[in-house]
């Protein structure tokens, strides 16, 4: 069983990362990023702290604007179009969820698609199902990039992606088709989840369900792409999978944490980075 190490790749990605902004400030181009947080969730708190801690390391110049939970979604628009006109700032995204009396498409809808660095603008998603050139939402295109370190080829192989969210499970599948896997998308209306997963190659499962794949879901030698973040009550933090029973029958699986969490923000960094590299195509 190997374990694919995404805590080491993310390092490696952000280190090309500051490298590329290093370029990029020598052309007196700084790329820009900011976040809009609504409300005051922990957990949305912390991952935006990661992403400003991860822009400074990188050279990116970062702004959150945080807002309380009863803002208006006019108000919250408001300020997407500021950044939107705003020539410093490359990428823009909504931190998710947002308040229940916010419509999210509309929000993300509002974002300019060549600034959409999360990939959820519906021009994004188009473009990256028509395996054209466009921003790939992050923890998938994490996904494929650890695949593609520890060369292992999509082609030919039997995916089970189990979860169908916009974030994560549909931009997965996506990808992987385009990789030419068979692909077999499931979800919580899903019938008989152990018949699919047993006849799976590779299984990329993020639901936010401690333990959901189980030993005997999992045919021998498979590859396990965790994707799910659970914290415990003793404040322990685990994925999707029962690990310690399904890791030895594993050929290849990512560890929670330290899998595929890094290698959410390296690719978000990277993402806007290249939006800032077309800002300078257009300067030029």
């Amino acid at each position: 069983m190997t374990i694919l190490d995404g805590k080491k790749l993310s390092n490696k990605i952000r280190a090309e990362v500051k490298n590329d902004v290093t370029q990029l400030q020598e052309r007196g181009i700084t790329p820009g990023l900011a976040v809009v947080l609504v409300g005051s969730d922990p957990a949305s708190a912390a991952y935006v702290n990661m992403k400003s801690k991860a822009c400074k390391e990188a050279g990116i110049y970062s702004i959150a604007h945080e807002m309380p939970e009863t803002i208006s979604q006019d108000n919250i628009l408001e300020i997407i179009t500021m950044m939107n006109k705003n020539p410093n700032i490359d990428g823009i995204l909504v931190q998710l969820p947002l308040p229940k009396h916010i419509d999210t498409t509309v929000i993300l809808e509002a974002i300019d698609p060549k600034k959409d660095v999360d990939g959820f603008h519906p021009y994004n998603v188009g473009r990256v199902v028509a395996g054209l050139d466009g921003f790939i939402p992050a923890t998938p295109y994490g996904v494929m990039e650890l695949l593609k370190e520890y060369n292992i080829d999509p082609q030919g192989k039997n995916i089970c992606v189990v979860g169908a969210s916009n974030i994560v499970g549909k931009p997965m599948a996506t990808l992987l088709l385009n990789a030419n896997a068979t692909v077999d998308i499931c979800h919580i209306y899903t019938d008989d989840l152990k018949k699919h997963t047993l006849a799976a190659d590779i299984i990329c499962v993020g639901v936010g369900v401690v333990n959901l794949i189980k030993e005997d879901m999992v045919k021998d030698d498979a590859i396990i792409i965790d994707i799910g973040i659970n914290r415990l009550d003793n404040g322990k933090l685990v994925g999707d999978v029962d690990y310690a029973n399904v890791a030895d029958k594993c050929s290849y699986i990512t560890p929670v944490p330290g899998g595929v969490g890094p290698m959410t923000i390296a690719m978000l960094l990277k993402n806007t980075v290249k939006s800032a590299s077309k800002r300078e195509v257009k300067e030029l």
